[in-house]
């Protein structure tokens, strides 16, 4: 059809006559064409979504503005981004220290005599190099998708990087989302190529994933049959030995498909050209100092790869990266001796479980500990108390806890001592924006919509809207997302869902995400600064602040976590404690024993889940798990 006819394309997921395989090949007809997937619907979607109001409102942009779209190539995303400047590759440190004997990934799960598993820079290189001439001879082609279901280590790293090199587009989902989660986003990623260990190529086999399959290791001829394997990682470097590489891809080009946690509702898929994950590493590289010498743990999946492109040694802790609360302290220990490293990542479930394990260390791990210089945990607030224990077991680092989200994985940074200077406000403060980022408040109106202009004032709440040199290009297949996350925006903006103010010094608080306000007839209530509020109480281990009742007149519940067997109503004295403990008037005041979070950092409370339960219980119905 080209490039010159507008062209809307709508799917239910669940569409059992029109498969992905459809959308793909009408995609790679139409690359021009905007793309939504209405996740959870079938073939009915003029039954089951609001698909006309969609389709009008789509109409009235194209009409409005009448300019021919920009062409796209095969498979991008419809955000378009500005023209990128060479700002290099994300493998030049591998093309520089090709020759280099040092180490540049150590494999803590992996020994040989007693010892953890080295690669050198070298070694590394020419893997890279022989991995990707021997995907180019498998037949991926740039802009194909391959989905990465191994564990993070030397094997991915050198896979990845294969596939960035020849311009394959990286699917990146770990096993975090839950198998349904992990399903429904390689499925709807409909990737090419699934390069996996056995039991990610069994999932892929039993759930009936797209794409042909490679697997990480070499396996016995009949389970390489029963897994529809065509190849391993080994035989591809083997036929990939001398061969020459294809060009390497332009910087605007998609180079990876990463997927939120879902803690929201479904994950969904970010892409990133290479220059904007060229622009993370130089701004990760520049504000925290990284150098040929630093050295790398992390335990946190989406900057467990960052290592090669930084040009430094890295290390992942003995660990399953998709479940941080398997991590130990001794683990990150011996990650830290045997890397010499200076920077430790962790996610907050992990730092929760290292220091829950810290008595298990010896003064050989502590020592070890003592020499760490940076010390950060992201991807879900984090408690001061938390920061503090553990910087105890790291006393000469300095403790960071960096904004971000998988659209904008560094957005902001403070210190354990700017956060303690700056305690007093409402909500969690997450800092000043790094690099060249900015930070602006869209604000709320009296239902809790963010209405107003962005703007750097200071003292106004409303949602977080964010632009980054390293900011995604968009959703994978998610028009609607896409536009609504740039709704009265310039280019390269995004709108989180994230809520908060800026401080008199220019830090930025989160208060909370956009769909939990609380719509009360006297105005909006964040959520944070009531349930940091109740977090003081006795027996509290955790609160959340949900909204009963229709929207605009909505009252305020706390639901505190205290470990009661059986939920419901809070006891008299409990209710007055926490009554007294916040000057936000509460309705009720219920508990549990366990709030509900999300699975990949089992931090983030799932404050729609308990406000719906929270109001079924006030309308008289008998409490039940949550």
């Amino acid at each position: 059809l080209g490039d010159q006819v507008p062209a809307l394309l709508l799917r239910g997921p669940k569409d059992p006559v029109f498969g992905e395989d459809h959308l793909d090949d009408l995609t790679e007809r139409m690359p021009h064409a905007d793309v939504h997937r209405f996740e959870g619907a079938g073939h009915l979607i003029a039954e089951e979504r609001p698909y006309a109001d969609v389709v009008l409102d789509w109409l009235d942009e194209k009409v409005t503005d009448a300019a021919a779209p920009p062409p796209r190539t095969r498979r991008s995303s419809r955000t378009a981004a500005p023209a990128a400047k060479d700002t290099g590759r994300l493998w030049d440190a591998l093309v520089s220290r090709r020759a280099d004997d040092d180490t540049a990934v150590i494999d803590m799960s992996t020994t040989r005599e007693a010892e953890p598993l080295r690669v050198s820079w070298r070694q590394l290189a020419a893997r890279v190099d022989e991995i990707a001439a021997g995907l180019d001879a498998f037949g991926v082609r740039a802009g194909d998708r391959v989905s990465l279901l191994v564990q993070p280590g030397p094997t991915l790293t050198a896979a990845l990087y294969a596939c960035l090199r020849i311009g394959a587009v990286v699917v990146v989902a770990d096993r975090g989302l839950g198998i349904r989660g992990l399903s429904r986003a390689v499925r709807g990623a409909v990737p090419d190529v699934v390069i996996g260990e056995t039991a990610g190529l069994a999932a892929a086999r039993a759930l009936g994933w797209p794409g042909r399959r490679i697997s990480a290791a070499a396996l016995p001829a009949a389970s390489s049959r029963a897994l529809g394997v065509e190849a391993s990682l080994s035989d591809l470097a083997r036929a990939g030995r001398g061969r020459t590489l294809p060009e390497p891809p332009p910087a605007d080009a998609d180079a990876a498909v990463l997927f939120t946690s879902g803690s929201t509702g479904p994950a969904k898929g970010v892409v990133y050209t290479h220059a904007q994950l060229i622009a993370l590493r130089d701004t990760l590289a520049a504000h925290f100092g990284v150098t040929a010498e630093t050295g790398l743990v992390t335990g946190f999946a989406p900057f467990a790869l960052l290592g090669p492109a930084l040009g430094t040694r890295s290390a992942t802790p003995d660990m399953d990266v998709s479940a941080p609360r398997t991590l130990t302290a001794a683990a990150v220990a011996a990650a830290v001796r045997a890397s010499d490293a200076r920077i430790v990542f962790l996610s907050p479930a992990a730092v929760a479980n290292v220091v829950a394990t810290s008595a298990e260390l010896t003064d050989a791990d502590r020592a070890a500990l003592g020499r760490v210089e940076t010390f950060l945990s992201t991807g879900a607030p984090v408690s001061v108390d938390l920061l503090r224990r553990a910087q105890a077991l790291m006393p000469s680092a300095t403790a960071h806890t960096p904004y971000g989200m998988t659209e904008c994985l560094l957005v902001a940074d403070v210190t354990l001592p700017e956060i303690e200077a700056a305690r007093g406000d409402r909500g969690v403060c997450v800092g000043r924006p790094l690099g060249t980022g900015e930070v602006r408040i869209s604000a709320l109106d009296a239902l809790g919509r963010a209405s107003g202009e962005p703007t750097t004032d200071t003292g106004v709440t409303g949602e977080i809207v964010i632009s980054a040199p390293h900011l995604k290009r968009g959703y994978f297949r998610l028009h609607l997302t896409d536009r609504e996350a740039r709704r009265g925006l310039d280019e390269r903006w995004h709108r989180t869902g994230d809520v908060g103010h800026i401080d008199a010094d220019g830090r930025l608080w989160v208060e909370g995400r956009l769909p939990h306000v609380i719509t009360t007839a006297d105005g909006p209530v964040t959520p944070v600064g009531v349930e940091q509020d109740v977090e003081t109480v006795d027996g509290v281990s955790r609160a959340a602040a949900v909204g009963v009742g229709p929207a605009g007149r909505q009252v305020v519940v706390a639901v505190a976590e205290t470990g009661d067997r059986r939920p419901g109503l809070a006891s008299p004295d409990l209710t007055d404690a926490v009554r007294a403990a916040t000057a936000q008037r509460l309705a009720a005041v219920l508990v549990v024993p366990a709030l509900p979070t999300d699975i990949r950092h089992n931090s983030k409370i799932d404050r729609s889940r308990v406000a719906a339960w929270a109001e079924r219980v006030l309308s008289g119905e008998k409490p039940t798990a949550l």
